[in-house]
Parts: structure tokens; C-alpha cells; sequence
């Protein structure tokens, strides 16, 4: 036998023997984007945007959070490890250290130097993350030949999907209107991005304000364009269509967030981010993690029963299409793999809600005053409460230690004390010690996602769950997110391209299974917090 058919059939069982792997991941975040979005403005939606998505792909139609808070970052670091705050330790946004007493936000990081920038908007890291994210396990399991990349407007949804062993990541600078990134990534910004941010796009994309897509009577699925639960644009006397930008925007760029317009840039940006990394171009499987958060910015600006949010949708869905269609061009059609889902919801504004007579309120309104009130009266020690702890963005008393510590009080009466308060206030569900959080009489799943949540070093010791519809009353205006009801909780999950068969389920499924289950797909280890499950209609 000749040497040639052996050395032949050699490279084609090593042919054989390779993964069946997508040339590149995508996953996209849609930040604040409700399940019930997917079809509340499905007749107005492109053939290739959210349709291709559920045409061609497989939806999961109850998918939920089991954390608390639904809130950015947690949602974040949940999607991406497969874990849970009380093991990623993202517990919030921000968090006071129980240890220390000092407050943290997400992927703040001081050992590192803002890159593109000057100023600390670039100290950012991944350093707070706790556990791998998938990313993370694709770069182990190829030994670090892939490349993966992170982009939003927002540096925690940048940063925390990227994960520890990220190429870059990268976020948008409101002062100078460019994007930028930590030295925990790179010394400079690479050249590609210094000629994106000399192009000014963002400046571009506002020149012409921000009208309706379509005549505003057509907009059947919201409310007047001026109602008295809406907040209002920098620059603007009321929250009516047309905006002017182009003159905020040059005063201030951050104006954008609140416009469909970031969403836009976020795509042209990560489009050019794959052609300079040439991502899905190599032998290996790369991870490129879009955020977007224009969104949520425009939600919590107007609430989500206006215009302005039906807008930004249908202008969301031709940016997915166009995004489609260069993945397609670019990296072929099947070659790839993308996934849909979101952060976290949100509810109806507290005035759309008392309009239409649904139960509401707000649970919150001077409880860190009044508590230390209480307290005080009750042990004659002041500041028992932090008055920085944010009761309402964290949906937990946060204690100052150090005062109990040194007026040596009786941790337990003072934990009583609060609680037996706090049951007492219109709106407050339950308020849970979170030291014997498995013991309290408390209904699925709310326990659960208590239990999820609560991180010893890093939460607070007071938890609490207002009854539904009520809200924290910083959301005066507008709407927020942040509890485990279904308007915060329930969002979509779709997976399209390889290997991916047509199709959806009605089975409940955890967002933290989303990191196992590409894990399955991708044949890589489980990131190493993971706790959630594949889901099986997904990968068999």
C-alpha cells in the first residue's frame, strides 16, 4: 500500500474528527425588554428582525429570572455563567460590602486606568465577577486561540458577558461621545476605534431628531404621546414627538441612550468590531456579547406603554435585521449562532396604572429616615440604618455595622425591630432575615429567588418584597424594574442558526440556563458557578 492513500485517509478522519462548532457566537441583550414584546408589536415588524427570529428559530416562551433584584447587572452576570448572585456575586448594580461597610459599584476596579479617556470611566473590570462566564470556557477549552468581545453603551454590559479572559470590551463615554475600555483589556485603543470615534457616528445618527418611524396614528399600541406619568428628554418642554438632538447632542452625548439612535450605533460599532477582529474568520469559535440598552434608557424615561418605546422597537427590529443580514454576508448564513434575551423587564408606570384603577403604589418613600427613627427610639442609637443603602434599587435594608458593633446591640432585636416595622407599611409583601431566609413562610418562587439572591458578604441583611404593581419611588417618572414579578421577570429567549432546529416550548425555563445550555451546543464545560440546567428541546 502507498504512502498517499494512507496520509489521505489520515486527513479525512481528522476531517471527521473535528467539532461541529459555529464559526461565531452572538449573543444579544436586549436590556429591559419584556417577553410580551415579542408579539405586542409583532405586525409591525420586519420579515428579518424579531420574526426571523422566531421563524426560523427556537423560542422559549417562559423564561424567567429566579434572582432579585431584576436589575441590569445581575441579569448580566446570570445570563453569561449560568449561576446565581449568591455564588456570581452580582448582587445589584452597586452594593455595600458587609465587611468593610464600603460601596461598590458592579465593575468598578481601582487597580485599573481608563483607556480612550481621561477620568475613571474607564477603571472598570470584570474583577467583582466571582465565577467563569461561557466566554470564559470557549477561550479554556480552545486554549485561548478564539477571540471574545463585548460591546454596549453601558460598561457592566460590556464587561460582565465578556467575561474574566475577554479580548476587550468596550462602552460609550457620555463627555466625549467615543467609546472606551479599562487597561485590564489594553494599554490603547486599538486604531479601528480611534477612526469609528473620528467619525463621529453618534453625532450623525441625531442630526436629523428623533420623529416616529411611521405616522404617530399609527401607534395603536400605546398611549397619548402626552400623559403625565412620562419623564422628559434633556432638552425638551414635553414628552412629545419631534425631539430635537442634534444641538443636546453636542453639549451632551449621552443624550443618545434615550434615543432608538444607541441601539443604531451599537450595531454599526459591532459590526465594525467583528470585521477587526474578524471574528468567525479563524478555526476556532468566537463569542462577540451586544447589549442592547437604548431600550431600557428610554423605558425609564417614558415608561412602557408610550410611543417612544413602540418606537424604539420597531427601529430595534431593523437594527437586527441589518445586523442579520451582515452576519450573513460576512460570516455565511448557518455559520453562526446568535441568542435573544433580556436583562429584565419591567411594569407599567405608576400613573398608567392608577389611570386604569390596577392596584399600585409606592413601598419605599422615606423608609432609611424613618426606620433610623424607629431605631432610634427603640435603642437610642442613631444611624442603626445606612441612609446609602438605597432601600428602593436594592430591595434591602443594608445595617451599619460598625454602630451596632460599637453601642453593642443585640443584632437580633434590632433585625426584629425592622422587620416588625416594615410588615406594617401599605405595599410591603414581606420583609425576610435573610440569616434564616430557608425557614420563613414564603411562596414559591418567591423563596427562591430569595434564596438565589442573598450573597453574605455582599447583600443586605433585610430583605423585601412589595405586593405587586407597587414600585420604589424613585420611578416618579417613567417606569423601573427590579422585583420577581412577571412584568420585571419573564423575557424572551430565541436561539437561531447552527444546528438549531425551528421551533419553541412552553417549559419553564431559568435565564441561568441559557450558560449551560450553549455549553451543550459548544461542547465546553459548564462555566464553573454554573447552576442552571440545557435546555433540551434547545440541543436535541
Amino acid at each position: 500500500m502507498s504512502l498517499f492513500p494512507c496520509i489521505l485517509s489520515f486527513a479525512q478522519e481528522a476531517q471527521r474528527a473535528t467539532l461541529e462548532r459555529p464559526k461565531l457566537v452572538v449573543g444579544i441583550v436586549v436590556d429591559q425588554m419584556r417577553w410580551d414584546y415579542l408579539y405586542r408589536y409583532y405586525s409591525r415588524y420586519s420579515e428579518n428582525g424579531f420574526k426571523r427570529l422566531m421563524r426560523e428559530g427556537f423560542s422559549c416562551n417562559n423564561t424567567f429570572i429566579n434572582h432579585l433584584p431584576s436589575a441590569t447587572a445581575v441579569g448580566h452576570a446570570t445570563i453569561y455563567t449560568g449561576s446565581i448572585p449568591a455564588m456570581h456575586g452580582i448582587v445589584g448594580n452597586e452594593w455595600v460590602d458587609q465587611l468593610t461597610g464600603r460601596a461598590w459599584y458592579c465593575t468598578e476596579d481601582t487597580t485599573v486606568t481608563s483607556v480612550g479617556v481621561e477620568g475613571n470611566s474607564g477603571q472598570m473590570s470584570p474583577k467583582n465577577l466571582l465565577t467563569t462566564t461561557i466566554g470564559d470556557e470557549m477561550s479554556l477549552a480552545q486554549n485561548f486561540r478564539n477571540k471574545v468581545v463585548g460591546v454596549s453603551l453601558k460598561d457592566r454590559a460590556a464587561i460582565l458577558p465578556a467575561g474574566h479572559t475577554a479580548t476587550a470590551a468596550f462602552w460609550f463615554d457620555d463627555k466625549s461621545g467615543n467609546f472606551i475600555s479599562s487597561s485590564y483589556y489594553m494599554d490603547e485603543l486599538p486604531s479601528w476605534i480611534r477612526t469609528f470615534n473620528s467619525k463621529q457616528r453618534g453625532a450623525r445618527l441625531v442630526a436629523n431628531n428623533w420623529n416616529t418611524l411611521y405616522p404617530i396614528n399609527t401607534y395603536q399600541q400605546s398611549t397619548a404621546d402626552n400623559v403625565p406619568w412620562e419623564g422628559m428628554l434633556s432638552g425638551a418642554s414635553s414628552p412629545t414627538f419631534p425631539y430635537e438632538l442634534a444641538s443636546v447632542y453636542q453639549r451632551k452625548p449621552g443624550v443618545i441612550r434615550s434615543t432608538p439612535f444607541g441601539n443604531t450605533l451599537i450595531t454599526e460599532f459591532a459590526q465594525e468590531a467583528i470585521t477587526a477582529y474578524e471574528l468567525g474568520e479563524g478555526e476556532t469559535c468566537d463569542l462577540l456579547t451586544i447589549n442592547y440598552a437604548s431600550t431600557d434608557y428610554v423605558g425609564h424615561m417614558y415608561g412602557v406603554n408610550s410611543i417612544e418605546i413602540e418606537d424604539a422597537y420597531l427601529r430595534l427590529d431593523q437594527d437586527i435585521s441589518g445586523l442579520f443580514e451582515f452576519l450573513d454576508r460576512s460570516i455565511g448564513q448557518g455559520e453562526y449562532l446568535v441568542f435573544l434575551t433580556a436583562d429584565h423587564g419591567a411594569s407599567s408606570s405608576k400613573g398608567f396604572m392608577d389611570d386604569k384603577r390596577i392596584p399600585t403604589g409606592y413601598w419605599d418613600v422615606d423608609l432609611e429616615a424613618t426606620l433610623n427613627r424607629i431605631l432610634l427610639e427603640a435603642t437610642g442609637v442613631s444611624g442603626i440604618v445606612r441612609e446609602d443603602g438605597k432601600i428602593g434599587a436594592s430591595y434591602q435594608v443594608n445595617f451599619n455595622h460598625n454602630v451596632i458593633r460599637d453601642h453593642k446591640l443585640d443584632f437580633s432585636v434590632v433585625k426584629n425591630l425592622t422587620i416588625d416595622f416594615l410588615l406594617k407599611q401599605e405595599g410591603i409583601m414581606y420583609a425576610i432575615d435573610m440569616d434564616n431566609a430557608s425557614q420563613a413562610t414564603i411562596v414559591e418562587p418567591i423563596k427562591t429567588s430569595i434564596i438565589n439572591s442573598y450573597h453574605v458578604k455582599r447583600s443586605g441583611t433585610i430583605q423585601i418584597v412589595p405586593d405587586p404593581g407597587w414600585m420604589p419611588s424613585y420611578s416618579q417618572k417613567g417606569t423601573t424594574h427590579g422585583s420577581w414579578n412577571p412584568y420585571d421577570t419573564h423575557i424572551p429567549l430565541l436561539f437561531m442558526g447552527t444546528g438549531i432546529e425551528a421551533g419553541s416550548t412552553n417549559k419553564l425555563v431559568s435565564m441561568a440556563d441559557i450558560a449551560p445550555t450553549l455549553a451543550a451546543i459548544l461542547k465546553v464545560s459548564f462555566p464553573n458557578g454554573n447552576i442552571g440546567l440545557p435546555i433540551l428541546e434547545v440541543v436535541e
